[in-house]
């Protein structure tokens, strides 16, 4: 990729709506998959009353709208301002207890997890039912849109494109799987984890555009215990929760 191309993919602008300013991609064609658009207003003449005490509105108690679910509220059930980085928000923003709650816990992804995920770390790399593998480092684009690895070949997997995801774990009980399936973007749930399971690696499905059928990829963990071990088990942590926040994002 060219630094050209790539800095086109990356570059941003602050643009103001009315819930406050927004640091967004420059091109919406680069935008984040994990973001989420900012939701229509309920109009204030459909909203007498706030949505969740039902306390009714006047000239004392004033109506307002929750930044992430766009319905009415008062001031008491809409008081708190919580930051908001799935819209690219650069301020907190005014939401519900309920919103406030789900940005309180997304808000771990953005300070820890997306930090991981950029860093990178080793892998060997199996493509299809190959049985070569090549070690790569895989990290997340900087404008989040892309899974880079790179090793003496370079591949680009389009996060959207992400169908299913698989993470291997070993340490079950006898009789059980190796392979674990923490969650799938086609529709079925997280499964439960293991007490004493340990993630090896991750395996995905996805699709490229203008070819047929899916192409699978395995992520194996090195067997070493040294930091680049961790550092992987750390990065299979922070993709699985990835992968539940584009999952979310779909359903919405």
């Amino acid at each position: 990729m060219s630094s050209e191309v790539a800095a086109r993919r990356d570059a941003k602008k602050l643009v103001r709506s009315s819930s406050g300013l927004r640091m967004v991609p420059e091109h919406r064609a680069f935008g984040s998959p994990f973001g989420l658009e900012e939701p229509q207003w309920v109009p204030d003449k459909e909203c007498p009353r706030c949505m969740q005490c039902d306390t009714k509105f006047d000239f004392l108690t004033r109506k307002h709208h929750c930044r992430r679910c766009g319905r009415c509220f008062c001031d008491k059930c809409c008081s708190q301002k919580v930051p908001l980085r799935r819209m690219c928000f650069v301020d907190p923003v005014r939401q519900c207890a309920e919103c406030a709650l789900v940005s309180h816990k997304e808000a771990e992804f953005y300070d820890k997890q997306l930090k991981v995920l950029l860093s990178g770390a080793t892998f060997l790399v199996t493509f299809g039912n190959s049985e070569k593998s090549e070690t790569m480092v895989c990290r997340l684009s900087n404008n989040q849109r892309y899974l880079l690895l790179d090793g003496d070949s370079h591949y680009e997997i389009e996060i959207a494109h992400i169908s299913t995801v698989q993470v291997l774990t070993e340490g079950f009980p006898p009789g059980e799987k190796d392979i674990h399936t923490y969650a799938s973007l086609l529709g079925s749930q997280p499964g439960s984890e293991g007490g004493n399971a340990r993630a090896t690696g991750m395996s995905l499905q996805y699709t490229t555009p203008g070819a047929d059928g899916v192409t699978q990829l395995k992520l194996t963990a090195g067997e070493d215990a040294n930091a680049s071990r961790r550092q992987s088990t750390a990065w299979l942590a922070a993709m699985h929760k990835a992968v539940k926040l584009l999952y979310e994002s779909r359903d919405q």
